[in-house]
């Protein structure tokens, strides 16, 4: 599995990109093990009293977890996982 971060949660993981082997088999899973790496910046911003982050984009194969399942959405060794921040602007 290859992690992209970006913006912020770039800033808070320390690193653009990441690796992973044997990746969990749900999101739940993933940003649990993410949380424990990078730290509790990273964990109060990708998971909020057991729900996903109000601030967080998460993309798996370009598809947004929110709207696959969300903590549940299944993966494999072969996804590629996008973190973003929400952006507003106009």
């Amino acid at each position: 599995m290859h992690i992209k971060y970006f913006a912020t949660f770039r800033e808070l993981a320390g690193e653009r990109s990441f690796d992973l082997d044997e990746p969990p088999p749900d999101v739940a899973g993933l940003l649990e093990l993410l949380a424990t790496r990078y730290g509790d910046r990273f964990r109060r911003a990708v998971l909020a009293d057991g729900h996903l982050g109000p601030e967080l984009i998460l993309l798996v194969n370009g598809r947004n977890v929110r709207l696959t399942g969300g903590l549940a959405t299944p993966l494999t060794p072969r996804d590629d996982v996008s973190v973003f921040p929400m952006v507003a602007g106009g």
